[in-house]
């Protein structure tokens, strides 16, 4: 049987390849070229992700506009200032961030391409982070012709922020160095102890015996020298400002296990401790690394937020011309343009136009705001609807997102008062622990002279902190891995430690996109059906959130003819559906434009004493059908709130919504009306945590919950949020929703109860090895050989506890 022949191509409305004449559906409203693409459309219109398919068309637009970009702000003085490094022979250095790269070919395309171009020096492409490092001569080449060469290959160029980047990845390189010296030396010295200690039992030749001994100290001396460099160097600053830590006892340990060996290897009798001192260093280093990396988290999180904002801007001249110029070069009172769809650069009131401007990033509100001549705008926040002109009056650094990535700096690096209590007793521990080490050393000198550096060195390893301070991270190891199996991703130890010691305290929400889903959808509709495939076509091309879901609630199954559309800011949109004359908006917008029955008044108020948006919609000159619109919560929302309740927390919304809103959700969760705080800024949220007496737990998803997430007792960043909120907050729930919410506090405080007996073992095991030091019945070696068995059954302990009760299922 012949398969009916296409007058024309018809491209599936998925991915735009043919569709096969086979699964062409003459009566079908979508066309597919297989069954994967026709999945994939539903899924996505399905969860309201039709943007998708207007990003992917306007993708070679974006590209194309690139290739016709001047890049002129590249050669701008405040450019220069801000990103290039002046050579003595007259070059200049900068790093660029490139777009596309995606292979190796583009790596040798770029150098070879950009090594052609008179006055380029160097060229060099980090592939992994798609960063260029580039000399020129400035005076043979304006960088901004090297930027329009990169565009033309498809790889926009874009200022490489983050500066302190590379610091801070060599100071973590040069630790990585320090940890792999003192791993090799620990290993090998560990091997020749074994060889030592096995010729204790069965012999070995004298030669032999002291080949060992004087390799190993060979060995060890890379590792006490070098790769414990950092914890001498801190206990000298700290004897110098007068200032006892821990890194004194672990450096007098460190120097007394050396010395010790050192002296026993030349006089060729008694102990070598090298295996004990290089090990230690080894592990010492390993906590040092993952403190490092935790202390990186406030500098990531302040360089996102500044990422929010574009890096250049169209400033107008005198004439009115714009002129692409980049952000460092704003100042307070220039004249700015921003077309629809793009960030608004930095702080600024409107000079001239109007539109919808989108506040979500450091609001929360779910719907956008109206703006017009003397309104103020944020920097980071997205223009919706139409061009405007705006006048600066902040410069970024001063602007609203540069003073919450600062609010985030500070509370990352605030310590916590039960930090700054265990800061103050390692003071008072450590000298305790000195005074002891010192009298036990002068009382065997009386007793045995022989035998009282042994007992004292045996105190210092036995007493060290490390013992105590090492147990715990094992503890936390094992429950980040359990934790991440359940879609729980915790940024640091601490945090899980920390919440598992919460007995109490309050306990904050965000509301939009945490408590409920962060988009609107159609609540009820009362109107005729007739009119619904109307709504769908007229707002079929609308960016705004309320247009958005009519279309996805209203979709209509043929097409129809729409023109003469026309979007009103703050007000709604009138278009003309197949001849007929559409209207849809607010109460207000659409009853100045038709008539409407007097009972749909009383239907707007008691939606919105609920909370819910009314929209109203008018055909031909009078009003047909409302429709109340809102931001749904989550249907586990309500039991995830009674469990934390009962676990003795007290549950509190903190929402840039409305108040109204913030309380009607309340309604649905059976929260106290005095809990639920609506029309809050980031900067509110923030002092609601610093205020509250006691420890605080935020939950978020926001860039507006971000100081908030930083400064709280511990921060919890929900799925789907802004890539800030997750690098200012301490746990990353993976999976939508916040049902595994109570699997985080159920499975912290599990590990806080291992914890607790981990740190009982740690401390019996301190004490009685101290106290056998001191009466002379532990020698070095013995305390040695302890600290390995009392980390053994810590980890065993470690790792034997379950998470949470809910059966575990993986997260890929």
């Amino acid at each position: 049987m012949n398969e009916p022949a296409l007058d024309h191509a018809v491209a599936c409305d998925h991915c735009g390849l043919p569709v096969p004449v086979a699964l062409y559906e003459p009566d079908a409203d979508q066309q597919f070229c297989c069954s994967g693409c026709r999945t994939v459309f539903e899924v996505i219109h399905a969860e309201g992700f039709e943007a998708y398919y207007a990003l992917r068309d306007a993708a070679p637009q974006q590209r194309a506009e690139a290739v016709g970009r001047s890049f002129e702000e590249l050669d701008d003085p405040a450019f220069r200032d801000q990103y290039c490094s002046p050579r003595p022979d007259g070059m200049l250095a900068t790093e660029l961030y490139l777009e596309g790269v995606h292979c190796s070919a583009c790596l040798w395309l770029i150098e070879k391409s950009l090594a052609r171009e008179p006055g380029v020096a160097e060229a060099k492409l980090n592939f992994a982070r798609a960063r260029l490092t580039l000399m020129w001569r400035p005076d043979q080449r304006p960088l901004s012709e090297l930027a329009k060469r990169l565009a033309s290959l498809g790889y926009a160029p874009h200022p490489a922020r983050g500066g302190t980047e590379d610091a801070k990845r060599l100071e973590e390189r040069r630790l990585f160095i320090r940890l792999g010296v003192a791993g090799a030396a620990a290993g090998n010295v560990m091997l020749m102890a074994f060889a030592l200690y096995g010729g204790w039992f069965s012999g070995m030749d004298e030669a032999h015996r002291q080949f060992f001994r004087y390799m190993s100290l060979l060995v060890s001396i890379p590792a006490v020298v070098y790769s414990a460099g950092p914890f001498f160097r801190s206990a000298w600053t700290g004897l110098k400002a007068h200032i006892l830590h821990m890194d004194l006892p672990i450096s007098l340990g460190i120097m007394a296990g050396f010395a010790g060996g050192m002296m026993n290897t030349l006089r060729g009798t008694g102990e070598i401790y090298f295996d004990s001192v290089t090990a230690l260093i080894f592990l010492l280093l390993v906590g040092r690394l993952l403190q490092l990396r935790q202390q990186r988290r406030a500098s990531e999180s302040s360089e996102l937020l500044y990422a929010l904002a574009p890096s250049s801007a169209r400033r107008l001249d005198e004439d009115g011309v714009a002129h692409r110029v980049p952000l460092e070069a704003l100042r307070v009172g220039d004249r700015v343009e921003v077309k629809a769809g793009e960030r608004i650069p930095t702080d600024a009131v409107v000079a001239e136009g109007s539109s919808s401007v989108d506040m979500s990033l450091l609001s929360g509100e779910s719907m956008p705001v109206a703006v017009r001549r003397d309104d103020q705008v944020w920097g980071g926040t997205n223009n919706l609807q139409d061009d405007l002109i705006v006048r600066v009056t902040h410069t970024i650094a001063a602007s609203r997102v540069g003073k919450i990535a600062d609010m985030v700096v500070e509370a990352t690096h605030s310590r916590a008062p039960v930090v700054q209590l265990a800061d103050r007793v390692a003071g008072y521990f450590v000298g305790v622990v000195l005074f002891v080490a010192l009298l036990t050393f002068a009382a065997w000198s009386v007793i045995a002279p022989d035998a009282a550096i042994d007992h004292a060195i045996a105190l210092l390893i036995v007493s060290c902190p490390c013992a105590l301070g090492l147990a715990t991270p094992l503890a936390i190891t094992a429950a980040i891995g359990k934790a991440a199996r359940r879609g729980i991703l915790a940024r640091s130890g601490a945090a899980l430690e920390t919440l598992g010691g919460l007995r109490s305290g309050k306990l904050f929400f965000d509301k939009t996109g945490t408590l409920t889903h962060g988009r609107m959808d159609v609540v009820t509709y009362q109107g005729p059906q007739w009119a619904r495939p109307l709504i769908a076509a007229a707002e079929r091309d609308s960016t705004h959130p309320v247009g958005r879901a009519l279309r996805r609630a209203m979709a209509g199954d043929e097409p129809l003819d729409v023109q003469n559309v026309e979007t009103v800011s703050g007000g709604g949109l009138r278009a003309t559906v197949d001849g007929r004359r559409v209207v849809i908006g607010s109460p207000k917008f659409v009853a100045d434009q038709a008539l409407y029955d007097q009972a749909l008044d009383e239907l707007v108020q008691t939606w919105s004493k609920d909370a819910l948006t009314p929209v109203w919609v008018a055909v031909d000159g009078r009003v047909y059908a409302a429709v109340a619109l809102a931001d749904r919560v989550r249907s586990e929302a309500k039991a995830c709130i009674r469990s934390l309740e009962q676990r003795g927390f007290e549950v509190w919304i903190l929402s840039g919504d409305h108040p109204e809103v913030a309380a009607a959700v309340g309604r649905q969760l059976d929260l106290p009306e005095d809990r639920c705080r609506g029309g809050l800024s980031p900067e509110d949220k923030l002092a609601y945590v610093q205020a509250a007496d006691g420890p605080v737990v935020m939950v978020g998803d926001g860039v507006n919950d971000a100081a908030a997430l930083a400064a709280a007792t511990v921060g919890v960043a929900v799925h789907g949020g802004a890539e800030t909120c997750f690098a200012a907050a301490d746990v990353f729930l993976q999976r939508p929703g916040i049902a595994t919410l109570t699997d985080l506090v159920q499975g912290a405080r599990r590990t806080g109860r291992t914890i607790r007996n981990n740190i009982v073992f740690s401390l019996v095991y301190n004490v009685f090895g101290a106290t056998l030091a001191v009466g002379g019945f532990l020698n070095p070696l013995l305390a040695a050989v302890l600290m390995p068995v009392s980390s053994l059954v810590v980890v065993t302990n470690s790792f034997r506890f379950r998470f949470s009760d809910r059966t575990e299922s993986v997260v890929s």
